[in-house]
C-alpha cells in the first residue's frame, strides 16, 4: 500500500476535510431540534409567561408564530463553525489517541481520554459561535425581524466586547460540555466497536455502526446536558435586562438546580437526545466513510 510524501499532511488533511463533511451533514439534518432544545433549556419554569408546555407545543409555536424559517434560526455559525469545529474535533481526537498511544495508556481509556482532550480543544474553538446561536435561538421574533448572524455577533462585541462577558461568555460551561460529550462519545463508540464483531454484510456492519455511534450520542447527551444547561443560561437571555444572574458554569447549575429542581438541569433532554443520537451516529458514519474514501482514492497510487 503505496503513499505519497508527505504521509502526516495527507493524513491530517483528510481526518480535516472528513470531520468538516462529517459536521456539515449533522447540522442541516439536526439543527431544528437544537432551537427546539435552546428554547426549553432558557425557560426559568412554569412562571415565565413564553413557557412551551410541551414538546409539540414548542414545534407547532414556532411554526405559527416564526414560520418553517423559525427552526433554522442561528444556523449560519453553526454552519460556518461545523468545518474548523469537526475538523479540530476528528483531528485532535486521533493526535491525541496517538500521544497517549505512545504513553502506554490502555486502548480503551485512551479513546476516552483522547476524546476528552478534542472536546475540550473543540469548545474554545466554538464558543463564540455559540454566543452567537444561542443569541438568536432566543429571539422569538419572526425570522425576517432578527438581525443577521453577523450583526448579532457585531452588537454582542460593541456592547460587551470579546471577552468573557461578551463573545466568549460561558466559554466554562462550554468546557464542560464538550469535554464531557467527546469524552463519552467517543470512549464508548470506539471501545464497544472494537468488542463487538465485524459483519462481513456492508448494510448490517453499517447498522452495527450507526446502532453504536446511536447509543454513544444518546449516553453522551444524557451525562453532559447539565453543562449544555448552564451554557444555555449563560448565554441566552437574563431573566432581568441589565442584570447578570447567570454567570459561571457551577454557580448557574447550583442556581438552577436550587430554584427550578433537579430535573431542571435537563431541560430539552429529548430534542438534544433526538438530535445527538442520531445526529452522533451520522457524524461517526460520514467521518469514517469520508476518511476511507480519500484514503483510497487520494493515498492509493
Amino acid at each position: 500500500m503505496a503513499r505519497h510524501p508527505g504521509g502526516f499532511l495527507q493524513e491530517a488533511s483528510h481526518q480535516i476535510a472528513a470531520g468538516g463533511s462529517a459536521g456539515l451533514v449533522e447540522i442541516c439534518l439536526m439543527h431544528p431540534l437544537d432551537v427546539v432544545k435552546t428554547r426549553f433549556q432558557i425557560q426559568r419554569g412554569k412562571t415565565d409567561p413564553t413557557s412551551y408546555k410541551s414538546l409539540g407545543d414548542c414545534f407547532r409555536t414556532i411554526f405559527q408564530r416564526e414560520g418553517l424559517p423559525g427552526f433554522y434560526k442561528g444556523i449560519l455559525p453553526p454552519i460556518l463553525a461545523e468545518t474548523p469545529k469537526r475538523a479540530v474535533k476528528f483531528f485532535t481526537f486521533e493526535q491525541y489517541k496517538k500521544l497517549l498511544g505512545f504513553a502506554s495508556f490502555p486502548p480503551g481509556l485512551a479513546f476516552a481520554v483522547a476524546g476528552l482532550g478534542s472536546g475540550l480543544t473543540e469548545a474554545v474553538v466554538v464558543n463564540p459561535f455559540e454566543v452567537v446561536k444561542v443569541t438568536l435561538q432566543a429571539n422569538r421574533n419572526s425570522f425576517t425581524e432578527q438581525p443577521s448572524s453577523f450583526v448579532q455577533a457585531q452588537q454582542i462585541i460593541k456592547s460587551d466586547g470579546l471577552g468573557l462577558h461578551g463573545l466568549n461568555k460561558g466559554l466554562t460551561a462550554t468546557l464542560g460540555r464538550h469535554g464531557v460529550f467527546n469524552m463519552v462519545y467517543f470512549g464508548f463508540y470506539f471501545n464497544v466497536k472494537n468488542i463487538l464483531p465485524v459483519n462481513k454484510d456492508p448494510n448490517l456492519e453499517f447498522l452495527r455502526k450507526f446502532g453504536i455511534g446511536l447509543v454513544s450520542g444518546t449516553i453522551a447527551s444524557i451525562i453532559n446536558i447539565p453543562f449544555d444547561v448552564a451554557k444555555s443560561r449563560i448565554q441566552g437571555p437574563q431573566p432581568v435586562p441589565g442584570e447578570i444572574k447567570y454567570r459561571t458554569c457551577l454557580k448557574t447549575m447550583a442556581t438552577v438546580y436550587k430554584e427550578e429542581g433537579f430535573l431542571a438541569l435537563y431541560k430539552g433532554l429529548i430534542p438534544k437526545i433526538m438530535r445527538l443520537g442520531p445526529g452522533g451516529a451520522v457524524m461517526l458514519l460520514v467521518y469514517e466513510y469520508v476518511y476511507a474514501w480519500l484514503h483510497d482514492t487520494v493515498d492509493l497510487k
